[in-house]
């Protein structure tokens, strides 16, 4: 009796690898560049960080003076995040804030995107 040889041909690897050599040639691209991405998504959360700790500055020193940090200047508010300072890498824009006035901000990452916050100024 004769037995049939299983397995694949070598034509059959050959197209199987030159198939997954095109997935991979279309598909190293689009990842490539998901650190442009991260780092933009990064400096966007840094902004909705500041935006968030300005509100929550501005609601606890409008009930008590004496609660807070005093927000004159875009840069003030790094001040109102925990720990009072802004993460290593990023900067923020200055810009005057007038006591009650809000005005919108901007916050630059360590790979040069930028985001907007607002501040409201409070004494």
């Amino acid at each position: 009796m004769k037995r049939k040889q299983q397995g694949f041909t070598l034509i059959e690897m050959v197209i199987v690898i030159i198939i997954l050599g095109i997935l991979a040639v279309i598909a190293v691209p689009k990842f490539i560049n998901l650190s442009t991405d991260a780092q933009t998504a990064a400096t966007a959360a840094v902004a909705g960080a500041l935006s968030s700790a300005n509100a929550t500055n501005y609601a606890a020193r409008s009930e008590n003076v004496s609660n807070g940090v005093a927000v004159a200047n875009c840069t003030g508010v790094a001040a109102a995040l925990q720990g009072g300072v802004l993460p290593t890498g990023y900067t923020i824009t200055s810009a005057v804030v007038a006591v009650g006035a809000t005005v919108t901000c901007t916050v630059t990452g360590p790979s040069s995107s930028t985001a907007t916050f607002t501040a409201t100024g409070i004494s």
